[in-house]
Formats: C-alpha cells, structure tokens, sequence
C-alpha cells in the first residue's frame, strides 16, 4: 500500500506538472515582456521580470530591503524612449514584486512595473536595455489608446499571457525582441495585430522533469517516495543522455568501428557518471555562495571545452586512419612489387590492426559526455540543500549520472556486439579503406559545430 501510495503521488504530479514547469528556457534565465501603450500625449510601458530560480537564488531579493521600488528604478533607466527622434525621460508610476514557488521548491521572482513617458509624436521608439547580458525570454506589445498604430511589428496580445506560460511552439526560437519602432497616427483603432499562439502542453520528460523537482520540494519526504524520486532520476538521466549532444557522436563512432571494445564502453560510461556528478556539486556550491555568478556562462564555457574535446578526439583519430591508410598502401605496393608469390602479405593489407584510444583518450570521451551539467539536476540539488535535505540532493544527482552513463555504456556495448556480428559490415569496411577517415571527418565537423553554437550562445 505504502508504493502504491507513493506511485499515487508521482502520477498525481505528472498530471500537474505542466503548471510546475514555469522556465522551459532554463532555470539560469531572466525572462521580459513589455508591454506598451501609446497615448496622445504618453507612452505607457508595462514591464514584468520573470526571474527563475538560480538566479532568484543567488540574488535573495526581498520586499523587505525595498527591492521592488529599486530594481524599477533600474529598469527605467534601463529602458530608452525616443519621441520623434528625441529622448524621453521616465519615471515609474508604480513597482510590485511576488516570489512565486518554482521547481524543487525554489522560489522565483516576478518583478512587475509600470513606466511612463510624457510625450506625444508620430514615432516611438522603445529600447530595453535592462538585465542585457542575462539569457532568457524578450518579447514586446504595442497597442494604441486614442491613437492608431500603422502596421506595428510586435503582436498586440502577450504569446505568453505576460510570462505565465511559455508556448511550447516558440522554444526551439524564443522571442528576443529588444527594441521596436512605432508609427502613430490620429485614429481609436488599436493594433489588432498577433494573437496567442496554441500550447500544444509539456512534453513527457518536461512532465517527468518536473515530477522529480516537486517531490524534492515536499517537506514531508516519506522513504517510499524518496525510492521512486531515485528511480525517476535513473529515468530522466538516462532520458537526457538521449538527447543531442553529451559526445554521444564520438562514442558511437568510435565504439562501431574496430578500435572500440566493450571494456572502453564501460570506462566511457563511468567517467560520464563521475564527470557530471562532480560537475553540478561544484557548480551548484559556487552558485550558492557566489551572488554574483553568472551560471549560463559557464555552461556555454563548458559547452565550448566539451566540442573541443570532441574536435581533439576526431582530429586524433583523422589522423590515426591516414597514417593506418599510408601503411597498408604500402604494403600492398610492396606485395605486387614482389611478385604474386608473397601474395599473402596483399592479404593481410590490414595487418596492423585498429587504432585504438589509450586511457586519456577514454577519459576524454566521457569527460565530452559529462562535462556540461544539467541545470535540471542542479535546481534538484539546490531544492533539497534549501530544505536541508542536501544528502538526498546529492543522491538523486548521483542517480541522474548514472542514468545518463547507462544510457551510454548500453547503447556502445551493443554498438560493439552489432559490430561484432556484422562480417558483411566488415567486409564492406574492408573495401572502402576511406571510411574510418570520413567517420573521424565527421566526429572532428560535429566537435567543432559543438564548439561554435556554444561560444555563440
């Protein structure tokens, strides 16, 4: 009965969990939405600040220390308004603050102020300039109140009813808009442009994911619970090793071909494990004790270290096919200059055998697969610290390494039995000596595009 009633509990939050999962962008975001109204003689800027949970973490607002008051004052000044070409001064009219309950328990915080300009003209120009360098979602409106706007380039409706749920349809290319000219004329009719986009709801692992996060922030972890929280963190890791990236190329690339073994499957594997796991308990430390850290930049750091490595081990193994193509050209050379009396040696053009990585090039394969930490497995770990339920934090990231590196030790392993059973594969390889070259080719292409879509946020 106590699993049943455990399991009850985790259905129950599946079924819930598309309200739980408030920032699909990323628990490292800061999301804005404005809002802007022209008057005939005002333009109205209603602005809200999303801010998700690691960030709200490090920065500890509070309405207490005025917080509200001070940090609309920054968006103010933050944000420029040009009435036909001139600059507008603002001021804020009024400033609200919520901290709603986010993922593992986490607070967030929801930042809301009104802004106003006193000008009339027949072009508006408005600019955020505030938060510039945080990662998140920007999305403009424009409507006009007594005035008409002529073919405005932002929607009249929020696509995200003002930051309270992001449309699925719009995540693989959220909105980044960060300035928007206005043109105005005499008239009632307002901008009738854009309307909200369908939410086609969470996806299973957003559902999952946030299943895991809500249990965590239960204050009344019973053991049964707890069991099936480490259970659905095997799940989800091996789940998120599904996805794009996380060296997955590398490895089955090199595990298919005959260099790998099914010992190398396994030393990727565990490296992947330990690597991730020392990555969030480090990361998850100095985001806690640093305010001032930025999160999302050392992931895009770690994401650029990670395609190098991809870059170095393709480069290693690109040159390990030429030099093994030179050598058995050469022996073939040799055979037909003998004559085919040593037409043994022709057979055995493929002698010396496959390159294969020593322990430092293993180590780097899942150091590639691990390197960069999950910022869900984060906020989980940050969620159990702040109820004081660190050891348990720790666990279910032990949990999710170990689902990611299953993922990855099972998929090489029978890559390498396929591979095995395969004779006509291997025959074909055989005769086509410049496979091994384009598969490292292609492992060197995709480290490099690794590294580049990183560095390029």
């Amino acid at each position: 009965m106590k699993w049943l009633a455990g399991l009850a509990v985790l259905l129950g939050l599946f079924g819930t969990a598309g309200a739980a999962s408030a920032h699909p962008l990323g628990n490292f975001t800061v999301n804005h939405y404005h809002g802007i109204t022209v008057s005939p003689d005002r333009v109205v800027l209603r602005a809200v600040v999303d801010t998700a949970e690691i960030p709200t973490l490090q920065e500890r607002p509070s309405e207490v220390d005025g917080y509200a008051p001070r940090e609309c004052a920054a968006l103010a000044a933050a944000v420029a308004v040009e009435v036909d070409g001139r600059a507008v001064d603002t001021v804020v009219r009024s400033s609200a603050v919520e901290f709603p309950v986010g993922e593992a328990g986490l607070p967030t915080t929801r930042l809301t102020c009104e802004v106003e300009a006193a000008a009339s003209g027949e072009t508006v120009v408005v600019r955020d300039g505030y938060r510039a360098d945080r990662v998140g979602w920007r999305e403009m409106t424009a409507v006009g109140d007594g005035v008409a706007l002529v073919d405005p380039p932002v929607p009249a409706v929020s696509v995200s009813g003002e930051l309270r749920t992001y449309p699925e349809d719009l995540l693989a290319d959220p909105p980044d808009v960060r300035s928007v000219t206005l043109h105005v004329r005499p008239g009632d009719g307002g901008s009738a442009a854009g309307t909200p986009l369908p939410d086609g709801g969470p996806s299973l692992l957003s559902r999952a994911t946030a299943a895991l996060t809500s249990v965590v922030g239960t204050r009344d972890l019973t053991p049964w619970v707890g069991l099936l929280a480490v259970l659905l963190s095997l799940v989800l890791g091996a789940s998120h090793a599904a996805l794009p990236g996380h060296g997955k190329t590398v490895i089955a690339a090199y595990l298919a071909g005959r260099e790998g073994t099914p010992r190398d499957a396994v030393v990727v594997g565990a490296t992947v494990t330990l690597t991730h796991t020392a990555g969030v308990l480090v990361l998850g430390l100095v985001v806690s004790v640093a305010g001032a850290f930025a999160g999302e930049a050392v992931l895009r750091w770690l994401g650029v270290v990670s395609g190098l490595l991809v870059a170095g081990i393709g480069t290693t193994l690109l040159r390990a096919a030429l030099t093994r193509r030179r050598a058995d050209q050469e022996l073939v050379g040799t055979a037909h200059g003998h004559g085919h009396g040593h037409g043994h040696a022709h057979g055995h053009g493929h002698g010396h055998g496959g390159f294969r990585l020593g322990r430092g090039g293993l180590v780097g394969m899942g150091l590639a697969g691990g390197l960069v930490p999950s910022p869900s497995a984060l906020v989980v770990l940050l969620g159990a610290a702040a109820l004081g339920r660190t050891w348990f934090g720790v666990v279910l990231v032990l949990g999710y390494g170990l689902g990611m590196a299953a993922t990855l030790t099972t998929v090489g392993l029978l890559l390498v039995k396929l591979r095995d059973r395969l004779s006509t594969v291997e025959r074909l390889r055989d005769r086509f000596t410049a496979l091994p070259a384009l598969t490292a080719g292609l492992v060197l292409i995709v480290g490099t595009g690794l590294a580049v879509r990183s560095l390029l946020g």
